[in-house]
């Protein structure tokens, strides 16, 4: 879809988090014009937003911008209403946490494809993670699948043919091995952020996110550096 002669364009959706940052760098590694999107949703842990800002300059994005959405409106999740963030849960719950929002992926990947559309870009790109993932049932590669589908009949693009490829780099890949692509693809981990309920710009050190971003460093045996408020979780 793009102009002759010029790399594809693509657009990544960056949270500023671990998982995002290696997408846009995967994404950049791939000879890909990598527009980045954020969203300034209503969470609790906007810090993310400002290490968005970082991680798109220093991987070399075509542009960054950041959507406004107000999803506290819905609210439904400890990111979004006044529900306490989970502190030290046990490993691999089996039920879906009150970390998840309400059709995030589905909402946010929606804006993608129109953004996608206009930038005459084929293809998404999304960090979701189905091997160490939250139990959120959006990051799954059936959801994946399925949105595809729908674009190819909710879009010009996909009506006359273009249609959207969404992208999942890591979708396969252990929170380790994400670790050790983004060291070899150049990406800085101190300019991201993942905590759910961060005390100023520092971690909490005790939500699923913490716990999972240090396990990974831990196993990868990279220096883990991320600043935390207080003591940091066991890895």
């Amino acid at each position: 879809m793009s102009p002759q002669g010029q790399a594809p364009a693509c657009v990544v959706l960056l949270s500023g988090g671990l998982d995002s940052a290696v997408c846009l760098a995967a994404a950049r590694a791939e000879g890909r014009l990598a527009h980045a999107l954020s969203f300034d949703y209503g969470q609790r842990h906007r810090h993310e937003l400002r290490a968005a800002a970082r991680v798109a300059e220093s991987l070399g994005a075509s542009s960054w911008r950041t959507l406004s959405l107000d999803l506290r409106a819905i609210g439904g999740s400890a990111l979004t209403a006044d529900i306490e963030v989970p502190k030290n849960r046990p490993e691999a719950p089996a039920e879906i946490p009150v970390t998840y929002v309400p059709a995030r992926n589905l909402v946010f990947l929606s804006l993608a494809a129109g953004l996608a559309e206009v930038l005459e870009a084929g293809e998404v790109y999304i960090g979701v993670n189905a091997v160490d993932y939250s139990g959120y049932p959006d990051c799954r590669p059936e959801f994946i699948g399925s949105f595809e589908r729908t674009v190819a009949l909710a879009t010009r693009a996909g009506v006359q043919g273009a249609g959207l490829r969404v992208r999942c780099p890591l979708a396969s890949l252990s929170k380790a091995r994400i670790i050790e692509l983004g060291i070899t693809l150049g990406v800085d981990f101190s300019l991201t952020r993942s905590c759910y309920d961060p005390v100023g710009d520092l971690a909490c050190g005790a939500c699923d996110s913490c716990r999972i971003r240090a396990r990974g460093f831990a196993e990868a045996g990279v220096p883990d550096p991320t600043r935390y408020a207080g003591r940091p979780p066991d890895s």
